[in-house]
């Protein structure tokens, strides 16, 4: 059992339907207090106690079929370099006690079938090994050979009945066929039989299906196309199909914070005999309000105000998008200081630390 000591509370009683007043100060006093003046923000909150729930892998061969393929950036941000080892000095740097790995884009899916599925499987296998060497600083995500359906739910359930991982990832779309398209039902079927957390990842579009500007797709393409998937999966009824998948948006949700009124507008509008989708929008917000919303590159005020206007503090969970964030995050101390301009330490703890942890079990009870 690791030892994070003084930063370690009794788990079981922070965990539950939430924290209880007590709980909150006692993770103040360990953390410091205040909201975070100016002078405190720029501090390390203290300890190494994060946990990351929105952090990439690249195993070796994984990492040379997308060199072999072309891929020398991802979403126009050069492919990193990443080792286990690498990872851990980042965390220990940062304050993070663990990391849940997932494959980013372009998952797998730039492989012919055969290959995405036996790339999946490598992958997914490698997390398993790396969690059974290192369990209490790493967790995974699965990466499914998509847009393989029969392929995807076959490995879904290994990873998940197996290997034993911690949910899944998927991209906001495969092929330009986003996620709530009826094609991808069966799937949603078996990982809402398992309760499955699905990290929900941008992927990059096409260069002849968006406008030519000269900016690189992380920069704000991945956060419409996550508006996107979240919007369609909204409208298209998933989410009240497969209530027991859990939904993690990465970068903030895109723009569905800031979008939400508009988004919702069908709840509060008499629209009379006007066309509706086969499922509406009229329970846009409180479906905006039970995704969750990672931190990663979006730990700002602007975009924290946001999420709380159209969700709850609990639905917010830590990320720190490496290695892709490394030109941000190159030496040591508070990986999102601008957190404790809208967050006491208390809050900050719980966005950090509880949330993530109450949403992933196996790794909860690999780091209490």
């Amino acid at each position: 059992m690791m030892s994070i000591s003084p930063y370690s509370l009794n788990r079981r009683q922070l965990l539950g339907a939430g924290v209880s007043a007590a709980a909150a100060a006692g993770a103040a006093a360990l953390v410091g207090t205040g909201t975070g003046t100016a002078a405190a923000q720029s501090q390390p909150v203290g300890g190494r106690y994060r946990i990351d729930l929105h952090a990439h892998f690249l195993p070796p061969e994984y990492r040379a079929a997308l060199i072999s393929h072309g891929y020398f950036t991802v979403g126009g941000y050069p492919t990193p370099q990443w080792s286990p080892e690498e990872a851990i000095d980042f965390m220990d740097r940062w304050g993070i006690q663990a990391q849940a790995l997932s494959v980013s884009d372009p998952g797998v899916s730039f492989l012919e079938p055969r290959e995405a599925r036996d790339m999946a499987r490598y992958c997914n296998t490698y997390a398993a090994d790396l969690i059974a060497r290192e369990g209490q600083r790493f967790g995974a995500f699965a990466v499914l050979p998509m847009p393989d359906i029969a392929a995807s739910i076959e490995e879904a359930i290994h990873a998940l009945d197996v290997l034993r991982l911690d949910g899944v990832i998927l991209l906001t779309a495969y092929n330009g066929v986003y996620l709530g398209d009826p094609r991808y039902e069966p799937l949603m079927a078996a990982l809402d039989s398992r309760a499955a957390y699905v990290f929900v990842h941008p992927g990059s579009l096409p260069s002849d299906a968006k406008p030519e500007l000269p900016l690189p797709d992380f920069l704000y393409e991945y956060t419409f196309d996550t508006t996107r998937a979240a919007t369609f999966m909204m409208t298209t009824g998933v989410r009240n199909r497969y209530p027991n998948i859990r939904f993690q948006l990465a970068h903030a949700g895109g723009t569905l914070p800031f979008l939400s009124k508009r988004i919702g507008v069908v709840t509060e509008t008499p629209l009379g005999d006007a066309a509706l989708p086969p499922v509406s929008l009229l329970g846009a917000p409180d479906l905006i309000g039970s995704y969750f919303y990672d931190t990663a590159l979006s730990a700002s005020e602007a975009a924290m105000r946001a999420v709380l206007a159209a969700s709850d503090r609990a639905q917010i969970v830590f990320g720190s998008d490496w290695p892709f964030s490394a030109l941000t995050l190159s030496g040591s101390g508070d990986p999102a200081p601008d957190l404790g301009s809208v967050f006491t330490a208390a809050e900050r703890y719980e966005v950090e630390h509880i949330n993530p942890l109450a949403q992933l079990p196996r790794l909860r009870d690999a780091v209490e």
